[in-house]
């Protein structure tokens, strides 16, 4: 697995494989309603502080292993009404004035900031747990650069599970990391008290 390190107070530079569409200069920049608004039927789509982002959809491994994920913590939060699971693609507008508006593969948040009528837009607020798989298309600049944007937006605990390593990684808000080896178990720690889930559960 490509070592992937990044600080909570800055931004990561980036290559240049991410899949900006053409034409849009910065006169272009694109809002999150806009982003609702937008049909592109079979990509995943993003926005990076104005720019829209569109990739293919990700394998049948990295669907596999981010449903795995997604029952387990749902089974988990259900079972202690912890809060709220959003599925994958879910989009957090986690930036304004340009906005951002990134999707992790799960997300979680805790009960008492669930709002009573949640929109039927981006949320304007981060999850306290976002987990990424990494698909086929996942560059290590543009995953830690999409890391940082987490942290900084207030996200508590970020995974990286990496499923051809079958390894994943934690970066968590107060700038600690931890790699896990195939046989280690991911925590949820304070953020969803309780849960474990073996790696080797995953594959």
């Amino acid at each position: 697995m490509t070592e992937l390190k990044v600080g909570v107070h800055h931004a990561v530079a980036m290559g240049a494989r991410r899949g900006y569409v053409a034409g849009m200069g910065e006169a272009m920049l694109m809002t999150a309603e806009e982003l609702l608004r937008l049909n592109l039927p079979d990509k995943r789509t993003e926005l990076i502080r104005g720019r829209l982002v569109v990739r293919d959809p990700g394998g049948a491994r990295h669907g596999a292993v981010a449903n795995r994920i997604a029952y387990r913590i749902t089974a988990h939060v259900e079972a202690h009404h912890l809060g709220r699971v959003y599925a994958a693609e879910t989009g957090f507008k986690i930036e304004a004035n340009p906005d951002t508006v990134r999707a992790p593969d799960v997300a979680f948040i805790v009960k008492d900031r669930v709002p009573e009528v949640e929109p039927r837009g981006y949320p304007g607020w981060a999850p306290d747990l976002a987990v990424e798989v990494l698909a086929h298309d996942d560059h290590p600049a543009e995953t830690l650069e999409k890391i940082a944007q987490w942290l900084q937006a207030g996200v508590r605990l970020v995974w990286v599970v990496d499923s051809e390593q079958l390894t994943a990684r934690v970066y968590r808000a107060d700038g600690s990391e931890a790699l896990l080896d195939p046989n280690e178990t991911l925590d949820c720690e304070d953020v969803l008290p309780g849960f474990r889930c073996p790696l080797v559960d995953l594959w």
